[in-house]
């Protein structure tokens, strides 16, 4: 594989998209640490050494690092971007200035904080989609089942030809894709299918397949079928344009079905159910980036905005160093009427750092195996 094409076609791409997604986040931490009169000393895209940069006139130093998977909001009176306060600054600080250091806010003050930078991800995400959605609407193919494969599992549950899906495994069914969608992720799990038939509405159980398919960079990935298809002769290809307001509950739908497919694939990790090799890393994310470039800018837009989210959802798990781990910190303190011991904190902060390393290393050798 030629290097300037791979840089050019993945790289960059990738690049772009971690870009994006890191300056929503961080944006959020700093925008409501400053609307709570939070000292900032650096608003960072990347680590390691700057690349270049600014001072603004509230003296927050905006850089670009050498380094540009992820970046940080540095709070004066942090010892380091994992917003660990340094209590001999604490100590030493001006009055005026202690009263504008993060570790000196309210706990509730810290916990705003804290929450900003998965929220924004969230509200991205939402813009996107939404924006997308009203602006060129959603192909969409009837949901109508044209053929069952004999003894597949749509055939085991009864289903036939002509039945309309309503829903799949609990989430509404308005084309043929979300049908695929939603089985696809729930491979050798039972589902709740509900059905019509001749104005008769039916509530079907069944457990799609699994099925393995290939990238074309040669991954596996288990997938789940039921062994349905459309009626390939009708004409029902359609763009469906929503309004303004089914658009908002159109989006809140998408966004709950990623959420709940991310934190189901985490349950069945936990429980050995899930398979690992679907876990990917850094250079698996500048795969599918560059898959998704050919596409177009849009494709490549939806997947900024579908990756936002997932961060924002990670970034909420209670591990120290991610922003879960600090509202669990915050939490306890707001429990107990004062803050966890440093000692106690320091402790967390080197599982989190473990943890974090751990997952790090294995997605990057899952990647490449």
């Amino acid at each position: 594989m030629d290097s300037l094409p791979f840089f050019l076609n993945y790289i960059i791409p990738f690049l772009g998209i971690i870009t994006v997604i890191v300056f929503v986040h961080e944006m959020g931490h700093y925008l409501v640490a400053r609307w709570n009169g939070i000292a900032v000393d650096a608003f960072s895209i990347g680590f390691g050494p700057e690349l270049f940069g600014w001072t603004d006139r509230h003296g927050t130093r905006w850089r670009v690092a050498a380094f540009p998977l992820g970046g940080y909001v540095k709070f004066t009176g942090d010892m380091n971007a994992a917003s660990v306060p340094d209590p001999d600054f604490a100590a030493t600080v001006a009055p005026d200035e202690a009263r504008r250091l993060f570790a000196n806010k309210s706990v509730w003050q810290r916990m705003a904080v804290v929450v900003a930078g998965p929220m924004a991800n969230f509200i991205f995400t939402f813009l996107v989609l939404y924006a997308m959605l009203l602006g060129y609407g959603r192909l969409t193919l009837d949901p109508v089942v044209g053929q069952v494969l004999p003894d597949s599992p749509a055939a085991v549950a009864g289903l036939q030809e002509g039945d309309r899906f309503l829903t799949v495994d609990g989430f509404r069914i308005r084309g043929f894709e979300d049908i695929q969608r939603v089985v696809s992720t729930a491979p050798g799990r039972e589902i709740a299918v509900t059905i019509e038939r001749a104005g008769e509405i039916r509530v079907l159980s069944l457990v799609p397949e699994t099925a393995t398919t290939t990238t074309r960079f040669g991954r596996e990935l288990k997938i789940g079928r039921l062994g349905v298809s459309r009626d390939v002769g009708a004409n029902d290809i359609v763009t469906y344009r929503p309004g303004p307001i089914e658009a908002v509950g159109m989006t809140f739908e998408e966004i709950w079905f990623i959420i709940d497919r991310t934190l189901g694939f985490l349950a069945d990790v936990f429980v050995g159910r899930a398979d690992l090799d679907q876990v990917a890393g850094p250079v698996g994310m500048a795969q599918v980036s560059g898959e998704v470039a050919t596409l177009g800018l849009l494709a490549l837009v939806n997947l900024t905005a579908l990756l936002s989210l997932n961060i924002g959802i990670v970034n909420l798990f209670p591990v120290p160093m991610l922003d879960g781990g600090h509202l669990l910190y915050y939490l306890f303190e707001a429990a107990r009427g004062r803050p966890l011991s440093q000692k106690v904190q320091d402790v967390g902060y080197r599982i989190g750092f473990a943890l974090v390393c751990t997952l790090m290393i294995f997605t990057l050798v899952n990647d490449l195996v």
